[in-house]
């Protein structure tokens, strides 16, 4: 038959939007934003959210995105708008949804959408940097070597081929905090850096007797004896630029200007998405949805809360 005149039945028209802050927290990090965009969109229909859908002969739901985490990477400040066919109470969104997300993912905030597009109230992302085994005077050094270099290039592997970008440019303030005391898991440095709570294979004591998994094994001794070297924690406040710089590139320009190798493998997390005030603060985006549509938002839930029965 004709794919002629068979286009599916209009969905019912958009009355309203709500903004979305939720974190990527643990094993999620891992996710891709793909994985992550399939997750949100089964939460919504688990929870009976009725979200608009696209016209034409495959509807989708009405989510727009905004600056995913790349992969590996944890993230107390991903965004989403989402469509509604009907207006709902944003703290109904907020508590329905949350409590049928996957283990990882999780609301923190959810606001009428106002005028203006939310894309224009973000321009720069704040990153925690946590790297085992890296003193915090050994990289307050390379910190300095780096604000001090007014090009620094790296090269990133693309799926269009290698790419070019200047680190140094997308770079508006670093700050570097110590950590020195020893937790209890291996390669963990910072509460924030996504890594609480993991169990990734090869990061706990093995039972004795057991010679399984030497390789594992021999990652979980280097990122033990890094983590009681100590650990440097670095705060990068990052410019959204085309292509974006990501905490990879960041530890890339500190290899570059300084030599500084990170022993074991670092681990980031995004801690805010904003617009860049004056002083060099990133300012809420979502403010301003709640100055002209009211207070309505939902407390944030940090790592290691309870979801509500």
């Amino acid at each position: 038959m004709s794919r002629q005149g068979t286009a599916a039945h209009p969905s019912a028209p958009t009355v309203a939007k709500v903004r979305m802050r939720f974190a990527k927290r643990g094993r999620a990090r891992f996710s891709s934003h793909r994985d992550v965009a399939r997750a949100m969109e089964w939460a919504l229909r688990r929870a009976g959210v009725p979200v608009s859908l696209s016209h034409g002969f495959s509807p989708h739901p009405r989510l727009s995105w905004l600056g995913a985490a790349p992969t590996g990477a944890a993230s107390e400040a991903e965004f989403v708008e989402i469509g509604l066919t009907v207006d709902l109470d944003p703290a109904v969104v907020a508590r329905e949804v949350d409590a049928v997300l996957p283990e990882g993912l999780s609301v923190i905030d959810v606001v009428r959408a106002g005028p203006g597009a939310l894309a224009d109230r973000i321009d720069a992302s704040v990153w925690r940097i946590a790297m085992p085994g890296v003193d915090p005077q050994q990289l307050a050094e390379a910190v300095a070597a780096l604000e001090a270099t007014e090009v620094v290039e790296v090269e990133r592997m693309t799926k269009n081929g290698p790419r070019t970008l200047d680190v140094r440019a997308a770079l508006v303030d670093l700050t570097v905090e110590g950590v020195n005391a020893v937790t209890d898991t291996p390669g963990e440095c910072h509460p924030n850096d996504g890594r609480a709570g993991d169990d990734a294979p090869g990061d706990g004591p093995r039972p004795a007797g057991d010679d399984t998994g030497d390789a594992t094994g021999e990652v979980s001794d280097r990122r033990a004896r890094a983590q009681r070297a100590g650990c440097g924690t670095l705060t990068a406040v990052v410019r959204h630029t085309t292509p974006a710089v990501r905490p990879d590139d960041v530890v890339s320009a500190l290899r570059s200007v300084a030599g500084l190798e990170p022993p074991v493998p670092v681990t980031a997390t995004r801690m805010e998405q904003g617009r860049l005030g004056g002083s060099g603060e990133l300012l809420d985006p979502l403010e301003a949805d709640r100055a002209t549509t009211g207070r309505e938002t939902v407390p944030a839930r940090h790592a290691g809360e309870d979801r509500p029965d």
